[in-house]
């Protein structure tokens, strides 16, 4: 069992329990073996007008620590590799607030990273940012990673005459992407970056499975801007990613992510409708491939000339920030592409065929791809699928099947393409 604990520096016990990682938050606790979520951030949001309800303070208090226990707890220690037992214990303002939904949360968190969580809420939480609550003119809140989906995302909201207010999460080099594209659709003042800031000494687990819900946090505090009643936050991503089915059997349950999930969604949305956050989450894309949202964006003049400028690369750090064309989120983009304009992807690709090009001990994605292909040519759809589909109702089922029916083709072209079929 792997033990965390997060809470404000000044409520961090004396001595540091030997057995369990410690972060405090917002500041640095100045002790040996206390790690530090978001040094400094709290002044940050104090000092731009933020004045969060305890609710929504909380529950960004809640997505940190879960994403400090994700990112100091390496996989490669459990039984199976991959699997992780984490007991962890949330400071929060009110935790009385949260005890009814201890069962709720650590089973949302396990579909999210496939872990089993042990939950435990406190009082050692670091009290909300006191700005003075100013509003701004924006009517809904958009993610936006600089990546294709969301880029498409901001093009269809302003085309529709809303008025997104984007929030990222900073990453290297996306970071200026990103400014790009909030300028671009929005002007200046109508975007946030932020960064959870975990710092501590210590290995590092490499997936992402739980950091997601920093996204989240980001979203909701975000919102707080926006004066309505039910404020929506849009999550533009793509059907196929979203529902992820595992392509070959040993990429099954969080081996295949389950970030924007509609599953992980529903179950999100149900815990802050409990909390009384009123806020709507939205996923406009789930019944799209990455290859219709291309061409059925609403400004294809501005779509025509960033979308080869965008991000969806899964191994673009590890390619000294290139494409590398052979992971599922390129071959998903470059079948985008070809479903929509194939002259138009002017993308770096490190490989530019999956044949022959190295997998450098990743997992070889365009074979996993290509066994799915084979095996619904064999089999059907519907024998490929099993399960993957059993989170939906009767009504939405025949909707995500056609998207995924439609995403196969659409990744077929790519490995027809390349010779690999």
């Amino acid at each position: 069992m792997i033990k965390v604990m997060c809470a404000k520096a000044e409520l961090i016990p004396a001595p540091v329990p030997a057995d369990e990682r410690v972060f405090s938050y917002f500041k640095s606790a100045k002790r040996v073996g206390v790690g530090t979520i978001a040094n400094r951030w709290h002044g940050t949001l104090k000092r731009s007008g933020f004045r969060p309800s305890i609710d929504i303070w909380d529950f960004v208090q809640f997505c940190l620590a879960v994403c400090s226990a994700d990112l100091s707890s390496p996989r490669r220690t459990s039984a199976d590799g991959w699997t992780r037992n984490i007991q962890l214990t949330v400071g929060l303002c009110n935790p009385d607030r949260w005890l009814p939904l201890k069962s709720d949360l650590e089973g949302m968190l396990k579909v999210l990273t496939g872990d089993y969580w042990l939950l435990n809420f406190n009082n050692a939480g670091m009290e909300p940012p006191q700005g003075d609550g100013a509003f701004l003119s924006n009517d809904c809140v958009s993610l936006l990673s600089g990546g294709l989906d969301s880029l498409i995302g901001g093009i269809d909201l302003v085309a529709k005459g809303r008025k997104p207010l984007f929030v990222s999460q900073l990453a290297h080099k996306d970071s200026e992407r990103q400014r790009a594209y909030a300028s671009m659709l929005m002007g200046n003042g109508s975007h946030y970056q932020w960064s959870h800031g975990i710092s501590f000494k210590g290995s590092r687990e490499p997936s992402t499975r739980g950091r997601s819900l920093a996204f989240y946090a980001f979203a909701l505090l975000a919102s707080t801007k926006i004066n309505l009643p039910k404020p929506t936050i849009f999550i533009p991503e793509n059907g196929v990613i979203s529902i992820n089915p595992p392509l070959v059997p040993g990429r099954v349950s969080s081996l295949s992510t389950r970030t924007t999930h509609p599953m992980f969604i529903n179950m999100l949305q149900r815990v802050l409708d409990n909390l009384d956050i009123h806020v709507q989450l939205e996923l406009p894309y789930r019944f799209k491939t990455k290859g219709e949202m291309m061409r059925e964006c609403l400004d294809q003049d501005l779509l025509q000339k960033w979308a080869a400028d965008s991000t969806s690369c899964g191994r673009f750090r590890t390619y000294n920030r290139q494409h590398c064309g052979r992971c599922v989120p390129c071959l998903i983009r470059r079948a985008a592409f070809l479903a929509w304009n194939p002259g138009a992807d002017t993308t770096s690709y490190r490989f530019g065929s999956v044949v022959g090009s190295d997998k450098s001990g990743a997992p070889d994605d365009p074979m996993a791809v290509a066994l799915a292909i084979l095996d619904v040519r064999k089999r059907g759809l519907d024998r490929f699928l099993g399960g993957s589909l059993a989170f939906a109702s009767i009504k939405e089922r025949p909707m995500y099947r056609r998207v995924l029916q439609q995403g196969i083709k659409e990744l077929e072209t790519v490995l027809v393409q390349d010779k690999l079929l």
